[in-house]
């Protein structure tokens, strides 16, 4: 079969150590957007060093403002804004805690209870002449992955948080000295979320499995699918990040839109409007902690499923390490291909006008893409032998070691494919967006039917290349090669977060120069920048969807293995009436965030209408707006309203799999994932349109825009009332349900050992 060129201990040392780097490359990103003061004394000292050609002074459109003024009202603002978002994720980390602990112990009861809570050894499951580590081992050491999941996960959307919060008011300052600037800023300060994120999750895994290993010893299938907890708890903890923080930022952003754009025709990030600390303490908690848990729980889900699969393979039954941890290195591979990328944005090319900020990032996916998948070809030579087996439902598959790099790139470049039918769909500098814009001449009826139908048609493509790329992996190495796919469309996450964070920075930056009184043209500048990123969070959605539908339908796999089930027939009526209400969850997960949203937007509404008719002067700009009360409300509802769909999530697998059994189950999961996908991408896409087509009347840069707006205008109103529709699809349901799909398959794998002990009570009954 030939032996792997790369060493046990080379791997051992090279997994840790690309880590490192990558924390270390974050670190130094950091560093260098710091240097942007936040203090008028160095403000001042520090002007004259500009490398982006516009002199180092404040530069003309500025001339009017008092500068000490500016740097200290975009200080305060950020410091609200900080206070705001650490304030709600201390307040939901409570409240997921105690969920945590729960879950944890029902972790430990459901799948200590296999074996009676016994401490003996027991026959291995794939390999009944060998013996493994008993059930109450599998029950300690899961439940001990799934809280450090769920940790990471915690940590990973805290950090991204801080990084965003720290970052806003000096990109707004230095969109001062240019667009190029504000955008290095904006990048940087995504980049650090990102590599922190892909390297924590990398580093905290390989650091588990090692210690795991000291217990387990030769043991690694029970090693591997105690790990699967790390998945649980890193995706239990996304789902309450996506859902809180989404009700959190959509209350905000529609009860500041409606009331402050459409009824008082006051621009975008006013700071007469009430509810305008909140919306930008929302872009925070929602798009930028939810989302770096999101696409944590994404990584660890799909590194779990492939491990899972290896164990049970040649890799596993032979202790090959380094074949073992094929999924680590590739991400390895992902974090060096990323920090070259990176460098790309940040130092290689310079962004001198606001036209060449979607290139830029658009230049980030390919290079990305390119790079890595050179990389992936250098990982499966050294890591891989020339040929071994994979475990295909039973019996042992012949797979050769390039068979499973064409798995990797073919999840990778669908990954590309997919960002790519996104941006088309979602950006205004096409036609699908600008005939969205068009429709609002005659209403917001005709922009919501025109919307519906752009999200509708932007599935089709993506479904094909997910499709594709499930066929193609599946025929070369079974669901370990679907796996290795999800890990591939995932193996630039340090990349697609960092372009992904951009966005939500860019959008508090707007914010903060409207609040602090900044000149027209700087607003301008951060409006491209937002513009770009309303795209770019488009793109990064599409990947975390796509990926999400390949993770779960390898640990689908994994779990349908592990519960002993030979096939999954439809035309049993146990797995038929799975696939019918799976296919339903996912219309009833969204009614309920869709409900949400509206239920505390209307309570924002009210009170931010209360505000305008109650307090004196506060049109006119001599009062200031209670900001407190409105961050109040967002909270309050968020965390109210965040529990019932989390728990229809987390409940649904172990009420089916209990009473019900794995046959229905597994009809659920598959129904859920089928159904989840299409309505995600749909949603995700119509409000990114509906978003960009009211900014497109917004900047007016061409003739056509010119004639639907300007701001205030019948057209305008119309795109304003189709962006406030589509937010809570793209920014609360849309995103929330590739969770939903990934979270129900990877719990159902983690109590797949008592599922097939003593599930399907009822079925037994009758």
């Amino acid at each position: 079969m030939g032996a792997a060129i790369l060493s046990d201990l080379t791997t051992e040392a090279l997994i840790p150590a690309t880590a490192v780097v990558g924390i270390a490359f974050a670190l130094v990103q950091w560093v260098l957007v710091s240097r942007v003061s936040l203090s008028p004394e160095k403000e001042a000292n520090g002007a004259g060093n500009d490398k982006n050609g516009d002199s180092g002074y404040l530069i003309d459109e500025e001339e009017g403002l008092n500068d000490h003024n500016v740097v200290v009202k975009c200080a305060e603002i950020q410091r609200a804004i900080s206070e705001g978002a650490t304030s709600f994720l201390f307040t939901e980390y409570q409240y997921v805690g105690i969920f945590m602990a729960i879950f944890a112990i029902l972790i430990f009861l459901f799948l200590g209870s296999v074996e009676g809570f016994s401490t003996k050894s027991q026959p291995c499951t794939y390999s009944k002449d060998k013996t493994c580590k008993p059930a109450l081992a599998n029950a300690i050491f899961s439940t001990l992955a799934f809280l450090l999941g769920g940790i990471t996960s915690v940590v990973s959307g805290f950090l991204g948080m801080k990084i965003a919060t720290y970052a806003n008011a000096r990109t707004t300052l230095e969109a001062r000295k240019g667009v190029g600037k504000a955008f290095i800023t904006a990048f940087r300060s995504g980049a650090v979320m990102g590599f922190l994120l892909a390297a924590n999750g990398l580093l905290v895994l390989f650091i588990s499995i090692n210690l795991f290993k000291l217990y387990y010893g030769d043991d690694w299938e029970g090693l591997f699918e105690a790990i699967t907890g790390y998945g649980l708890g890193g995706s239990s903890m996304a789902l309450f990040g996506r859902v809180g923080g989404g009700i959190y930022t959509k209350a905000a952003d529609v009860g500041a839109d409606l009331v402050g754009k459409v009824e008082r025709n006051i621009p975008e990030d006013d700071p007469r409007n009430p509810a305008v600390i909140a919306d930008n303490v929302g872009d925070n908690v929602g798009d930028i902690a939810g989302m770096g848990s999101d696409l944590f729980g994404s990584y660890a889900e799909s590194s779990c499923a492939a491990l899972v699969v290896a164990s049970i393979s040649s890799f596993g039954i032979n202790h090959d390490l380094t074949a073992m941890l094929y999924p680590l290195l590739i991400s390895s591979m992902g974090i060096i291909v990323c920090l070259i990328t990176t460098l790309f944005a940040t130092d290689f090319f310079e962004i001198k006008a606001v036209n060449e900020i979607e290139p830029s990032l658009k230049r980030q996916l390919i290079i990305s893409t390119i790079l890595m998948t050179g990389g992936i070809a250098i990982v499966t030579w050294v890591a891989l032998p020339s040929t071994f087996t994979i475990f295909n439902f039973g019996v042992q598959k012949t797979v050769k070691n390039w068979e499973l790099f064409f798995c990797v790139a073919i999840g990778l470049w669908a990954g590309l494919v997919i960002g790519f039918v996104t941006e088309y769909y979602t950006s205004n500098a096409y036609s699908p967006v600008q005939d969205v814009a068009d429709s609002c001449r005659t209403g917001a009826a005709t922009n919501v039917i025109f919307g519906l139908a752009l999200g509708y048609k932007s599935v089709i493509i993506p479904i094909f290349a997910i499709a594709a790329s499930i066929f193609v992996s599946f025929s070369f190495a079974a669901m370990y090669g679907i796996a290795v796919a999800a890990l591939g469309m995932l193996s630039t996450i340090a990349t697609g977060l960092a372009i992904d964070a951009y966005g939500p920075i860019s959008d508090n930056a707007g914010g903060i120069a409207e609040m602090a009184g900044m000149s027209h043209r700087i607003r301008e500048r951060t409006d491209a920048l937002d513009a770009a990123g309303n795209t770019t969070a488009a793109i990064g959605k599409g990947f975390a969807i796509g990926s999400a539908a390949l993770v779960s339908l390898a640990l689908f796999g994994a779990f349908v293995s592990r519960a002993a089930i030979s096939t999954v027939d439809v035309l049993t009526p146990k797995v038929f009436i799975g696939l019918l209400v799976g296919a339903m969850l996912p219309y009833w997960f969204s009614a309920m965030t869709m409900k949400s949203v509206g239920s505390a937007a209307l309570k924002m509404v009210e009170e931010v209408r209360r505000q305008f008719n109650t307090i004196p002067g506060l049109m006119e700009g001599t009062a200031k707006p209670d900001y407190t009360n409105c961050v109040k409300i967002s909270t309050d509802a968020s965390i109210k309203e965040m529990i019932p769909p989390g728990a229809l999530v987390m409940l649904t697998p172990l009420v089916v799999g209990t009473l019900f059994g794995v046959e229905t189950l597994s009809g659920v999961l598959a129904g859920s994932l089928v159904s989840g996908v299409q309505i995600a991408i749909s949603a995700s896409n119509t409000g990114g349109a509906w978003d960009n087509a009211k900014k497109y009347i917004e900047a007016g840069t061409s003739a056509h825009a010119r004639s639907l707006g300007p701001k205030g205008s019948d057209p305008h109103k119309a795109a304003v009332i189709g962006d406030t529709i589509g937010d809570p699809l793209k920014d609360t349901s849309g995103p929330s349900l590739n969770i939903l799909i990934k979270l129900m398959a990877v719990e159902s794998l983690v109590f797949a050992p008592f599922f097939a002990t003593h599930g399907g009570i009822l079925f037994k009954l009758f």
